[in-house]
């Protein structure tokens, strides 16, 4: 009889240190300790915090729960991670804040489908680097959950981190989120233009397919884009001497592009050549493949009759998937 008392007791003791060493490892995987009715229900319970609460502690740990305004691209960070940065905005803070993304991997990045996407955060830390607060995913300790935006009435996220645990209040918050994005969309759709609006030397946004990038002689990019719409026609100057006539371009390139890329092009709608005098890490996948892409706050003018892109120093390129609600517009 004391022999089974004392089994028993060891098997419970066991028993009992087992849990206490599991919920040691949660707490420092950053889990939440549950409450005890989340205990019973078997899941964690979670405290959202807008996006402007969250800046006003920065180095704590947040959770958050907002739409996906911008997308960047993944790239090899300086050490062995990929990094990749979302722009993410709230009821609270429409102008957003950025993500930082870290992964062993690029399969265990975000992959958001569009910009209006609706990501939940947890564990993530308010981090503040040269003045400048930012949020830092944790790659040890935070998770995630990417959901589909207004257009949906599905409740299971698409895509999701392996430490993510969903709380049964998520459903109710990801509606009120979609409902605010119905009315908020994220981006100025007002500065959105395709390719038979624009007009010389004014700013705005170009939804495009990227259709080639090379540098020039000069170390200047140059973005070959195309959105299936033609471009309005251009007046071409009257020169005043033969000497002037004569130097004028057939193409605004140093050197032509060479045939076989040519062959490529499409033949209906106009392509665009845009110019940048810096480099950015979008360039690196636009290089290996054609992506549709957002090109934030550009300009355009003509030259010897020919339209030419410009980024400005405020510009920004930014990749978009083919399930993008601005791709899809174009695509129809």
């Amino acid at each position: 009889m004391t022999c089974h008392t004392d089994t028993a007791t060891t098997l419970s003791a066991k028993s009992n240190m087992a849990a206490a060493a599991r919920e040691r490892k949660r707490q420092r995987e950053g889990d939440e300790v549950p409450s005890t009715a989340a205990m019973w229900a078997g899941e964690a319970q979670y405290v959202y915090m807008s996006i402007a609460d969250a800046l006003k502690a920065a180095g704590a740990r947040v959770c958050l729960f907002a739409a996906v305004s911008e997308i960047g691209a993944a790239f090899r960070s300086r050490g062995t991670d990929f990094t990749l940065t979302l722009r993410i905005v709230d009821q609270s803070r429409t102008t957003g804040i950025s993500v930082t993304f870290f992964a062993n991997n690029t399969a265990l990045l975000p992959c958001v489908k569009s910009s209006g996407d609706v990501i939940s955060l947890h564990n993530v830390v308010i981090t503040m680097h040269c003045g400048e607060l930012f949020v830092t995913f944790d790659k040890k300790s935070s998770s995630f959950a990417l959901f589909e935006g207004k257009a949906s009435t599905e409740f299971r996220p698409y895509q999701t981190s392996m430490k993510y645990h969903g709380s049964k209040h998520d459903d109710e918050i990801l509606t009120n989120m979609r409902m605010w994005l119905v009315y908020h969309p994220p981006g100025l759709k007002d500065l959105e233009l395709q390719l038979r609006s624009v007009k010389p030397d004014s700013n705005f946004d170009l939804v495009c397919k990227v259709l080639h990038v090379c540098q020039a002689p000069s170390g200047e990019w140059i973005f070959y884009v195309w959105d299936g719409t033609d471009i309005p026609a251009t007046e071409f100057q009257t020169f005043l001497s033969m000497e002037t006539f004569t130097s004028a371009p057939l193409h605004l390139e140093e050197t032509p592009l060479p045939r076989e890329v040519l062959c490529t092009l499409p033949c209906i709608g106009t392509v665009l050549r845009i110019f940048s005098n810096k480099f950015s890490k979008e360039i690196l996948h636009l290089q290996r493949n054609i992506y549709w892409a957002r090109f934030c706050s550009i300009t355009c003018k003509q030259e010897f009759g020919i339209w030419k892109g410009t980024l400005l120093p405020s510009s920004r390129v930014r990749l978009l998937s083919n399930e993008d609600g601005s791709v899809v517009e174009r695509l129809k």
